[in-house]
């Protein structure tokens, strides 16, 4: 059982990698045409619910708030996650960080994309956030989109690490979980 155990945890790293990938070479939500893997299309539909509420809950705190609080949101709750994780159980922090990463790999695009605003909103007419917050700027949203991407492709990469990692330290331990009756 507990090799079995270990196969599916590095099965399931192995398969977050290669959306890794993807994120790394052909995360372009802008460009028409773009098809990302289900399960990035899945989160990214996560993320997008995320990011609104945000709205609603800075919206209190003024306008630049209002603004920025569905990217920040989309970036705390993961965030929040991994930290609540690594505290109850260290060997599990690999999917909540995976999260993080992929959430400021959107962002990257959210922000790259202020200049030219591509994008597709939720619907016609709204403001484009990173577009209001850097008031266009595209010196400034491709040095800070940049960061964000660089951040979150480390992030990701860094989070399938310590999946490694923790998935043969508790295998060699034999810290397996065993299932339940």
């Amino acid at each position: 059982m507990h090799k079995a155990f270990l196969v599916l945890k590095l099965l399931a790293i192995v398969y977050c990698g290669t959306l890794g990938v993807f994120l790394l070479t052909g995360y372009e939500p802008a460009q028409p045409g773009y098809s990302p893997p289900f399960l990035l299309w899945v989160l990214d539909t996560i993320n997008l619910f995320i990011h609104e509420a945000g709205h609603l809950f800075f919206k209190i705190l003024g306008q630049w708030l209002y603004i920025l609080g569905g990217s920040l949101t989309q970036v705390l709750l993961p965030l929040a996650l991994l930290l609540v994780v690594w505290r109850a159980n260290a060997g599990q922090i690999w999917y909540p960080g995976f999260w993080l990463g992929e959430n400021l790999v959107n962002v990257s695009a959210y922000i790259r994309d202020a200049p030219y605003r591509k994008l597709k909103l939720l619907a016609q007419g709204l403001i484009h956030d990173w577009h209001w917050l850097l008031n266009g700027d595209q010196d400034t949203a491709e040095i800070l989109g940049g960061m964000v991407y660089w951040l979150g492709i480390l992030i990701c990469f860094s989070a399938l690490g310590a999946g490694v990692y923790y998935a043969l330290m508790e295998f060699k331990e034999g810290r397996v979980p065993e299932p339940e009756d």
